[in-house]
């Protein structure tokens, strides 16, 4: 196994970085509208996974980001294309100064526990046959769309559990009641994964419906092919605009924005290179030096992963109950030589489940306890040792779970077996169909290992999800009445430098409890045609969501004709 790791870094490594942007897309010129814009999201490989906001579906901002707006998003004045100091590739976190009002057009505390939200005047839903005429959003709308998602019997258990009431106290004017502050107030039904508003006419029809999706967002959904494509149109009575050299535009540019959905790797990989995709959002990096010597004239971006990679261990399941077994496979596993030689270096250590683009709040490695170091050395003799203490001096079997829509980790699962094995540690790998893999999660019919990535999110929200009791994103079924009562605390804390000290301190202490194998975060990176305008790698706009991103993305028709692609 090590001699083939090394032949594949050996005949990859070396993909330098470059430049996501040049000069010339500070000052990018005046727009052009028209044309078509084709996208390999992040999420090439999978179809929508709902339409329907009460499903709670951590893909439908990604889905239907394009026609639902939300109270917040980024603003993307300040990222990096543009000049200013924000990459906006984060999943779902957005520092409270980069957020700018969407259809909220201001927001105050009327009191400590009153939230006060003024909606934007003349922002339109769009006519649906059979269902609504054009009419304006209001507050009423954002009233039902909480009590939709609030008394849904899907909702994430505790989301919503600091909110007494939301009110219309006019047609324009949102009130948000809290029993108790939480710090991810503006995240939970703002700019969150659950947070787009939907027409209260929706109430009585079938929402599960791609043809009965509508809102107030810069394209319409026009047409979906599952395992195809997803089709936008745009908005001629959009709102918003995008100011260009001093000059206020409408948008969207384009006339039409395509998902593609392509299973298959070297399928997408191929569709960028004969520009039949214009941007691709996520390439592994072994895949890149090639792309770069082949089709020179893509930009690029280089982004740490915003997801965690690791293999759940059900800690309700024997012996995976026993801390000492759970530490005992993080000490098998050989994280640095992933690291170098899986990812040729195009990985972090340790980046999970804190991100090091959460500032403050993420603690480097070497500033943790020994006993969290220890876990990322590779120690096969301890983890043995450790097995026998626990009771299991020949090791033991169990089924491992693993989702065929992710090549990488595939291509991973093969290498943790082996590690496991030298330890006596038998994986019986399981390759599942996303839709299976997970259902088997939620309904908590999954396999004692699961080998998987989930978004870092947030700070907070990266601890509460995946490590507090009855959660729908806890595949370990980590449970510990401590860690939950602190939780809660956290969450009502204002003072952000305290919420820094107990963030650092129950991460460490979940990496001890090594309900997880852990494993390093990869690079990812984006390519994109020289033609996409006023784009510079930005991923994400709101949770999981791109569509504001979209929307101001104009294509250079002159430049793709040269290049012979129009």
């Amino acid at each position: 196994m090590r001699a083939l790791l090394f032949a594949a870094a050996c005949l990859l490594a070396g993909c330098a970085e470059r430049h996501a942007f040049d000069e010339a897309d500070h000052s990018p010129g005046p727009p052009q509208y028209g044309g078509s814009l084709d996208i390999g999201t992040v999420s090439i490989t999978l179809s929508a996974l709902s339409w329907d906001p009460a499903d709670w579906t951590w893909k439908a901002n990604h889905d239907t980001g394009m026609v639902r707006e939300q109270l917040f998003a980024a603003d993307l004045t300040q990222s990096v294309s543009r000049g200013g100091t924000q990459r906006f590739v984060a999943e779902a976190y957005l520092p409270p100064e980069t957020l700018r009002g969407e259809l909220a057009e201001s927001w105050e505390w009327e009191d400590p526990l009153t939230m006060v939200i003024r909606l934007r005047r003349g922002v339109m839903f769009t006519a649906k046959p059979g269902i609504m005429a054009a009419r304006e959003l209001d507050a009423h709308d954002v009233v039902f769309t909480y009590e939709l998602l609030n008394a849904s019997p899907k909702r994430i258990p505790s989301y919503f559990d600091h909110v007494d009431a939301v009110e219309a106290r006019d047609d324009h004017t949102v009130v948000f009641r809290f029993n108790r502050y939480n710090a991810e107030w503006n995240y939970r039904f703002g700019y969150g994964y659950y947070s787009g508003i939907v027409p209260r006419e929706t109430a009585d029809v079938d929402r599960k419906d791609w043809r009965n999706v509508t809102g107030s967002g810069p394209f319409l959904l026009a047409g979906y092919i599952h395992g195809n494509s997803q089709t936008h149109v745009r908005n001629p009575d959009y709102w918003d605009t995008e100011t260009i050299d001093g000059t206020a535009y409408p948008i969207p540019f384009v006339d039409r924005v395509v998902y593609r959905i392509i299973k298959d790797e070297a399928t997408y990989l191929t569709a960028l290179r004969t520009g039949k995709l214009d941007i691709l959002e996520a390439i592994r990096w072994l895949n890149v030096e090639h792309l770069k010597e082949t089709t020179p004239e893509l930009r690029w971006s280089r982004w740490l992963a915003s997801g965690g990679n690791f293999m759940a261990l059900r800690t309700d399941h024997p012996p995976l109950d026993d801390v000492r077994v759970r530490r005992a496979l993080n000490l098998a596993v050989n994280q640095r030589e992933i690291v170098e030689l899986f990812y040729g270096g195009n990985a972090e250590l340790m980046a999970y489940p804190q991100h090091p683009g959460f500032g403050a709040y993420f603690q480097p490695l070497e500033e943790m306890p020994e006993s969290v170091q220890a876990l990322f050395d590779y120690d096969p003799a301890a983890a043995r040792r450790l097995l026998a203490e626990a009771g299991y001096p020949d090791g033991f079997e169990i089924d491992a779970q693993v989702c065929s829509c992710s090549t990488g980790d595939m291509d991973l699962i093969p290498l943790l077996k082996d590690y496991l094995a030298a330890v006596g540690v038998t994986l019986n790998i399981r390759p599942m169909e996303y839709a299976s893999f997970l259902s088997a999660m939620t309904t908590r019919t999954h396999a004692p290992a699961y080998l998987m990535g989930s978004g870092h999110v947030s700070p907070t929200t990266t601890l509460r999800k995946s490590f507090v009791t009855g959660q729908t994103w806890n595949p370990s079924i980590y449970s510990d009445p401590d860690f939950d009562a602190r939780m809660e605390r956290l969450y009502e804390t204002r003072d952000e430098a305290e919420r820094i000290r107990m963030v650092r301190d129950m991460t460490v202490e979940i990496l001890d409890q090594a309900p997880y194998i852990w494993l390093p975060t990869p690079y990812v990176y984006s390519a994109w045609w020289p033609w996409v305008r006023n784009y510079g790698g930005e991923l994400r706009a709101g949770a999981v969501r791109p569509g504001p991103i979209y929307a101001r993305i104009w294509i250079d028709h002159a430049l793709k004709q040269r290049l012979g692609f129009e």
